[in-house]
């Protein structure tokens, strides 16, 4: 065995069948010379999906109905028997070749993301707008840079992982909740560049999903960091009105609308002073 300390994989799959076996004899063929468990977490998967993971050689959490992809994986995440968790995904899109650099960043890091921006990553030309509007949103929310907002494949310290459990949702905003979480509380994470295969199989993402993905980030924040809301807010109110006043002034009537606007300005920032202290009390180190 190569010196590593040993390490569980954790693989979520969902009506995989397809590629389900030939990701995990990649899995298996590039950890050979590492300790380690695989798990499979099969979703309530409707085709074949179980049955040939455990033929593979991979051990199966078979879930009786589809829960989603975080459930799956927090699922898989109890069930480890050791501290450091990989997660990838069992569509064949991420390379099993950089578990071990991954891995081996936990030596100085709480979780190391493999960052799709090398130089064969085929994300479909149709999310990556989305995928980028709501990567920057969140660098700038969060206060760092993001190179991948939700890769699915990454290495995690179990601790970290069971401290913000509670927010983990059960959906794909999983792999966003802890990063985001991760970065607004300053843990260690760094990012190692891996490329991106085509995917074996059906995508599960849908349209609809980017504004989920929006509100969670929005809803994430708040919980960790309120003012970076709030004061941007009240502050769009706050301008509305004092140029209102201005043209009012130069009309020569004052109208409603303007006071309105610093009334709600002023509730805005005050709501968002409220949160930023219950935010405080509730993330102090014995809260």
């Amino acid at each position: 065995m190569t010196e590593m300390a040993p390490f569980s994989v954790v693989v979520p799959a969902f009506n995989e069948e397809k590629g389900i076996q030939p990701a995990i004899r990649e899995l298996q063929e590039v950890l050979a010379d590492y300790e380690h468990e695989l798990i499979v977490v099969d979703d309530g998967s409707e085709d074949g999906t179980a049955e040939l993971a455990r033929e593979a050689g991979a051990t199966v959490l078979a879930q009786p109905m589809n829960r989603g992809y975080g459930a799956s994986l927090k699922v898989g995440i109890r069930h480890a028997k050791y501290d450091r968790i990989v997660i990838t995904d069992a569509d064949g899109t991420y390379p099993a070749s950089e578990i071990p650099r991954i891995v081996a960043g936990l030596d100085h890091y709480e979780m190391v993301v493999g960052a799709r921006i090398g130089e064969d990553v085929n994300i479909p030309l149709v999310r990556r707008p989305a995928k980028w509007a709501l990567r920057k949103l969140a660098s700038y929310l969060a206060g760092r840079e993001i190179p991948d907002l939700n890769s699915g494949l990454r290495a995690m310290r179990r601790d970290l992982v069971a401290r913000y459990e509670h927010l983990l949702p059960s959906g794909f905003s999983f792999t966003t909740t802890i990063t985001l979480s991760a970065l607004c509380r300053d843990h260690l994470v760094r990012y190692e560049t891996i490329n991106y295969a085509a995917r074996v199989g059906e995508s599960k993402i849908r349209p609809r999903h980017a504004f989920d993905f929006l509100l969670l980030i929005l809803r994430t924040i708040v919980y960790f960091h309120p003012l970076k809301i709030f004061l941007p807010l009240g502050a769009v109110f706050i301008l509305a009105g004092i140029a209102k006043t201005g043209y009012d002034i130069w009309i020569g009537n004052l109208s409603e609308s303007a006071i309105f606007a610093f009334l709600a300005g002023g509730l805005v920032w005050a709501v968002g002073l409220l949160s930023d202290q219950i935010s405080r009390m509730g993330l102090r180190p014995n809260g």
